[in-house]
């Protein structure tokens, strides 16, 4: 597990409307545009071999996109190149962190300058939800499964620990961006899985998402 003095001060970061990574979760990606197959390449390069996740924010008549200023940074942990020069990779989410400012280089993609300080608690061991209420949150789940047309394997998630069940959740669920940002910024576990069962709650009482979750 990365300590804190391994994580360095600056780091590639991938905008990516609807991506959410979150600390030990795995995000997969397919990487086919040049300037994200070069950083995948300087990536791979670096000791540390993270790259950031983070939320664009549209920006009325902006050619760049602005960035939510909290990223989650992952692991590249598995990557393999197809025939046609593409990238399949596999990120484990190592730590959330906050950008403090964005590098100008020559580089095609963005870096960023970055501070971890207020999220020491990501580098340590996967948190608990005391008040879990376990039956009735995979009741909602259901409810919410199934209007939604979703699929799971529900064997796997109802012995799944709390986090990975929650940070799962939160990461696959079809919510929008912003919901995605409200999931990634909640300080703990708990506030996090209450946070999620807003979203269900609400997307049962009207919401039209699709979407099949494997």
């Amino acid at each position: 597990m990365a300590k804190k003095f391994d994580l360095p001060q600056t780091i590639p970061v991938f905008p990516l409307p609807g991506a959410l990574l979150l600390p030990r979760g795995k995000l997969p990606l397919h990487i086919f545009e040049p300037r994200y197959l070069a950083m995948i390449e300087d990536t791979m390069r670096t000791d540390h071999r993270l790259i950031g996740m983070v939320q664009p924010r549209e920006v009325p008549g902006g050619a760049e996109k602005r960035l939510h200023s909290i990223g989650c940074a992952g692991r590249l942990t598995q990557w393999s190149e197809t025939d046609d020069g593409r990238y399949m990779i596999t990120l484990t989410g190592v730590s959330r962190y906050r950008i403090t400012s964005e590098q100008e280089g020559f580089e095609p993609y963005r870096r960023c300058d970055v501070t971890w300080d207020a999220f020491t608690r990501d580098l340590g061991q996967p948190e608990k939800d005391p008040g879990f209420d376990r039956d009735a949150f995979l009741d909602l789940l259901s409810r919410y499964f199934e209007a939604q047309e979703l699929k799971t394997d529900w064997e796997s998630l109802s012995g799944a620990e709390d986090e990975l069940l929650i940070n799962a959740l939160s990461m696959l669920c079809p919510f929008d961006p912003e919901d995605k940002q409200a999931l990634l910024e909640a300080p703990d576990l708990t506030t996090r899985r209450e946070t999620l069962v807003t979203l269900i709650e609400f997307a049962l009482r009207g919401g039209d998402d699709e979407g099949v979750l494997q």
